[in-house]
């Protein structure tokens, strides 16, 4: 069951302004009565955005490092983990078992599913679908503005699907959607659906078949 927590700096003392708790140094709640461990200092759990949002809830044995930010309205499931510096935006929701590397961004309005591998430096925007056991390697860069800033657009993030494993500084045009079990290869350039068990590859990317020795699943 998720639990409600308060914000933490890793100090003894209360600071009204920012609800951290009294007994923040052990990361211990004493109104939850659940741990909720914090590596370092400088974690912000649950950023107010609006007069109505409410606090986020995770569940059993997080592990949030230094400078991790979590707004208002998210919800996490059990045995997250993030790296430093990772920011999540209001609105979204985490599965169990779910790693965010260092420096990574989830924008808002995101679902990730279970058993979901976000190494560092990858950019998830707003209204994004990550499904369960996906493999995200490091300095991903999804879009969701097919035309930047030039005309009125409705915001569409990639899709996702379960199994899929995406290689290291890929680029995603918006609303890009990688099938059960496909692979994209480090470096690729993205423009177009990629279906299941296929493999993207290349400059702009090239769809070819899986071959049948990576048709297997991801190993998270």
């Amino acid at each position: 069951m998720a639990k409600i927590f308060r914000r933490f700096n890793g100090n003894n003392d209360e600071d009204s302004n920012h609800n951290y708790d009294d007994n923040q140094n052990n990361g211990y709640d004493k109104n939850s009565h659940d741990k909720f461990i914090i590596s370092q200092n400088d974690v912000q759990f649950g950023v107010n955005y609006s007069e109505s949002s409410k606090p986020p809830t995770i569940g059993e044995n997080p592990l949030l490092r230094s400078r991790t930010i979590i707004y208002n309205d998210v919800n996490i499931g059990n045995n997250f983990k993030t790296g430093h510096n990772v920011v999540i935006r209001e609105n979204t929701t985490i599965g169990d078992d779910v790693l965010i590397g260092t420096n990574s961004i989830i924008e808002g309005n995101v679902t990730i599913g279970n058993g979901v591998s976000i190494q560092s430096n990858v950019y998830i925007p707003i209204n994004s679908v990550i499904e369960d056991n996906v493999f995200i390697g490091p300095c991903a860069v999804f879009t969701n503005d097919r035309y930047p800033v030039r005309i009125d657009f409705e915001l569409q993030g990639p899709i996702l699907r379960k199994g899929a494993s995406i290689g290291a500084n890929t680029t995603f045009l918006s609303n890009i959607e990688v099938g059960e079990g496909a692979m994209v290869a480090a470096g690729a350039v993205v423009t177009r659906r990629v279906p299941k068990y296929n493999l993207a590859i290349g400059t702009p990317a090239k769809i070819k078949p899986l071959p049948a020795h990576l048709r297997v699943p991801n190993f998270l």
